[in-house]
């Protein structure tokens, strides 16, 4: 019995994407702490079939992803588990930074800053997506309150360097990763950070 191993230290703002095989994990280390890395999955073989926020919220009764959560497609089919996980609690609502939410929310200034939405859709485009591909997309390491009045807060994220999750595939899958660049709010400490991807083959 053998497993194969690929590590990737992906830098601060950048983008990345991969297959995960089913049956293979995928495991995000957060190397310095408070970086948020923005995240979306599709079926490797049909990506008209992708990550699904309501069906995920719904399915497990929580907005919250950790242990134990699935990452349910739009067809209600399961792309990937959390099967271990040394933060605790991960967002499913704060979506992705773009050039129109910065200006809307942080002034007009902002609008040449790099965003997430840009980083999807770059290495999107490797894989033949584009715009209309772009769903809700999960903050891993993102911390989003919410509040009693059904507001939402983005603040200090609760992860600490060396903390990390790892997902199971449970099939082929497409994921795109944008190790967030905001600067502008405290998911990223104002100082965005490298992480660290590690693709583990299943053992055979």
């Amino acid at each position: 019995m053998s497993t194969s191993t690929q590590t990737v230290v992906v830098p601060a703002r950048a983008a990345w994407s991969s297959v995960i095989r089913a049956g293979d994990t995928l495991t995000i280390t957060d190397l310095h702490g408070n970086q948020a890395v923005d995240f979306l999955v599709y079926d490797a073989h049909d990506t008209s079939v992708r990550y699904s926020a309501p069906d995920t919220i719904h399915a497990q009764g929580n907005i919250f992803l950790t242990t134990g959560s699935v990452l349910l497609s739009n067809e209600h089919t399961s792309l990937m588990t959390v099967i271990e996980d040394t933060v605790g609690r991960h967002d499913t609502v704060g979506g992705a930074c773009s050039k129109e939410s910065n200006t809307l929310r942080y002034g007009h200034h902002t609008w040449s800053q790099h965003a997430c939405v840009d980083n999807f859709l770059a290495e999107g485009a490797r894989h033949g997506l584009g715009k209309r591909d772009l769903v809700s997309n999960i903050n891993w390491y993102m911390n989003v309150p919410v509040e009693k009045d059904g507001t939402l807060g983005i603040v200090d994220g609760i992860s600490a360097p060396g903390l990390k999750l790892t997902l199971r595939a449970e099939r082929d899958v497409l994921v795109l990763v944008s190790n967030c660049p905001q600067i502008n709010n405290p998911c990223n400490g104002f100082d965005p950070t490298a992480v660290e991807m590690t693709i583990t083959g299943a053992a055979g």
